[in-house]
């Protein structure tokens, strides 16, 4: 069946990942997945949180937040700032990151890497990784130019994708038609050389299959590895 979107089943939304979109922050990638727009922030603090004081780490940490209008009808900002999902997006960000980061290599220093969804269309979770990836890669080139450490610390890229059971198939990159009425959706988070570093999935009514959470992989490994190209395209590598 076709998608409501027209795409193959296998395409990704058109994706954009525009730099140095702030004025003020060290790292900033504006992510856009079709209609699905996340402004992320990279800042710089010359403090950690206390369990790493005197200890030579740093720390990647992440917020995440709707703009009371990046939906249909507005949401509250501090009903969406408190909200159990708003804690769990976080915290995946934040996860995500710190996978692919040497927390050794750019001493103690926190990086909070902000991702505010300016407009909402599914997938925000997996702009905002993908996102702000990028925009982390861009403060930790700041820190390289101004000779705050001798190499950007990281072990790997990171990017995320979703998929779905939608009408039957298994799909790349779900916007909200898709997502809001799949019988099973999955968000991967892999890093460039395929590693696994998280994998959230759920089905809506029946039981999906081994083969069908296979191919949903098989899906996002393609849809990641084009986010890869994409990623290091915005940042000139």
């Amino acid at each position: 069946m076709k998608r409501p979107s027209g795409r193959a089943l296998d395409a990704l939304r058109d994706v954009s990942l525009e730099t140095d979109v702030s004025k003020y922050a060290e790292g900033s990638c504006l992510a856009k997945f079709g209609e699905t727009h996340v402004l992320c922030t990279a800042s710089i603090e010359d403090s950690v949180p206390p369990f790493l004081r005197n200890t030579g780490r740093g720390w990647v940490t992440a917020e995440y937040g709707m703009l009371p209008r990046s939906t249909e009808t507005r949401i509250s900002r501090r009903r969406a700032a408190e909200s159990g999902r708003t804690q769990e997006i976080q915290r995946l960000i934040g996860r995500s990151l710190r996978a692919i980061t040497r927390l050794d290599g750019f001493g103690e220093r926190q990086i909070r890497i902000d991702c505010d969804v300016l407009q909402a269309d599914g997938g925000t979770r997996t702009a905002s990784i993908t996102g702000g990836y990028v925009a982390l890669h861009l403060a930790f080139q700041h820190m390289l130019s101004i000779d705050a450490i001798k190499e950007i610390p990281f072990s790997n890229s990171v990017a995320a994708i979703s998929c779905g059971l939608w009408e039957g198939d298994a799909v790349l990159d779900l916007d909200y038609a898709e997502d809001s009425t799949a019988q099973a959706d999955a968000n991967f988070v892999f890093t460039g050389s395929g590693g696994i570093v998280e994998v959230q999935g759920t089905a809506e009514g029946d039981p999906f299959s081994h083969d069908e959470f296979f191919a949903l992989m098989e899906l996002a490994k393609k849809g990641v590895d084009e986010l890869g190209v994409l990623q290091n395209a915005a940042l000139g590598l």
